[in-house]
């Protein structure tokens, strides 16, 4: 461990944070006059002086970067970035948010998870509800992508923090020979995908700032919105199926989609099991909610369709957007929601939760043993495709759902103790920790109900979800500190 070079990573990435997040919230204020340009100076400017002053500090420290200070790295870059992201919420005048409110805020940003505490959204100044907005585009993907490219740069190395920061059982994946040139390509589909989808919302009626601040939170599947109704606020079956559409690709993998773009061929999507195993999951969810729905005369047969398709997509994508209260939908459709969370969107995707490739691997490796059951002497592969896949991997995968179910029991005991109700515990944790953000009971439309302990507790949460749970627990252990 060469903690030198870890501060001097992490000076960069607060000074290019203090740009990309606070720049244009002070333009966007500039423009409608909102009288909250002073908020992120002040707060563009502290995160920068310490960025440069940890840089500074360590500028001459240039011993190459190893796998754990990767992961040191990652997980400070999370936690250290959504301390001082809280900054323009503490400091506004117009937004009545404590310390643990603005980091909560903040958390729920940068790692996507879309839970919030403010109400009254509508009244805010619109430089803070851009700010929101941005918060979640990049964390969704942007900062991290955008870094990886900028660090080999400056001499640093990046494959370190790539591999960190990379989703999934498989952490090896390069698109191109280059990490750098693999960032760029990433960024640019991030980006371009974002402009298409705010373009599409501008054309389907909304405002300019509107569309720009929701094609933030749909591509990075974040789920903010400006409005405290969501997408209900627009009526507008349009922009709700615009909004199905730019969730459900932002859930693929992105490596696929630099593949499909790359080769001009939409083949390669029907060609891989992620991904049609992820369009399975949700049309058998969506077909099921909708005819639920319209069965029990929630709703008429159109808006059956609209609201159930949208609402499994948003929350099976872990984006949670809303158009209708799921939470008081009848029969089991609130819960089956919040389980198709767990399962979340494919790997290398912005989603948050398991992710579909485990789920897959799991479920082939459960008929596995059930054919060994039949044949004990048969030598039976697990294969994705055409494939073969490493028993190493199955075993990793077992053992972060092992890992996972640990850590969300633990999670919903201390909420429990803290006198919280069994759904509203139970469907928090599971929100935070798939980076979902709305959940049932005492949390169904906003968090600002619950004590400033357990709202820590489910920041802790978040950055799990976020660092997909390893990343963070590696830190605990005491061989990761021995030299």
């Amino acid at each position: 461990m060469y903690l030198p070079v870890v501060a001097k990573i992490l000076g960069v990435l607060l000074m290019l944070f203090s740009i990309l997040a606070n720049l244009p919230s002070v333009l966007v204020s500039w423009i409608y006059r909102d009288g909250e340009i002073t908020s992120f100076l002040y707060a563009g400017l502290i995160t920068f002086l310490v960025g440069f002053a940890m840089w500074l500090m360590t500028c001459r420290a240039n011993k190459e970067m190893r796998t754990r200070d990767g992961f040191l790295i990652v997980t400070l870059f999370w936690t250290v970035l959504s301390t001082f992201g809280a900054l323009p919420f503490w400091i506004s005048p117009d937004v009545p948010l404590d310390l643990t409110d603005a980091i909560f805020e903040s958390f729920s940003g940068l790692t996507t998870t879309g839970a919030t505490v403010i109400t009254g959204l509508d009244d805010l100044p619109k430089s803070i509800l851009f700010y929101r907005q941005q918060l979640q585009w990049l964390g969704g993907m942007g900062i991290v992508a955008l870094a990886v490219a900028v660090l080999p740069m400056l001499g640093i190395g990046g494959m370190q923090l790539y591999r960190a920061e990379s989703p999934g059982p498989v952490k090896n994946d390069n698109l191109v020979p280059r990490l750098k040139e693999t960032a760029k390509a990433l960024w640019y589909i991030y980006l371009g995908l974002t402009v298409a989808c705010a373009l599409a919302y501008w054309a389907a009626g909304m405002s300019l700032f509107d569309a720009i601040c929701h094609s933030f939170t749909t591509v990075a599947i974040g789920g903010f919105s400006t409005h405290d109704s969501s997408m209900a606020y627009f009526n507008s079956d349009v922009i709700n199926m615009i909004a199905v559409l730019f969730m459900f690709v932002a859930g693929i993998n992105f490596a696929l989609h630099f593949t499909a773009w790359q080769r001009r061929s939409f083949i390669q999507y029907l060609k891989d099991p992620e991904t049609r195993f992820y369009t399975g999951i949700l049309g058998l969810v969506a077909a099921f909610t909708i005819l639920v729905l319209y069965f029990t005369d929630t709703y008429n047969a159109k808006d059956s369709l609209v609201h159930g398709l949208f609402q499994t997509v948003s929350v099976a994508t872990t984006t949670g957007y809303a158009t209708a209260n799921f939470d008081s939908w009848p029969l089991a459709l609130p819960y089956l929601l919040i389980y198709s969370s767990i399962i979340g969107a494919c790997a290398g995707s912005t989603g948050g939760g398991m992710k579909v490739i485990r789920i897959l691997l799991i479920i082939k490796q459960g008929f596995r043993e059930v054919k060994r059951l039949i044949h004990p002497n048969a030598i039976i592969s697990v294969k994705l495709g055409r494939d073969l896949v490493p028993d190493r991997i199955i075993e990793s995968v077992w053992g972060f759902f092992a890992v996972y179910v640990l850590v969300y029991l633990a999670l919903l005991i201390v909420l429990l103790a803290m006198d919280i109700d069994v759904v509203t515990a139970f469907s928090a944790v599971g929100a935070c920790l798939n980076n979902l953000g709305p959940g049932l009971e005492g949390v169904a439309a906003n968090y600002g109900d619950l004590a400033d302990p357990a709202k820590w507790v489910l920041c802790l949460a978040m950055l799990l979800g976020r660092l997909e749970i390893f990343t963070l627990l590696v830190l605990l252990m005491p061989m990761f500190w021995r030299r």
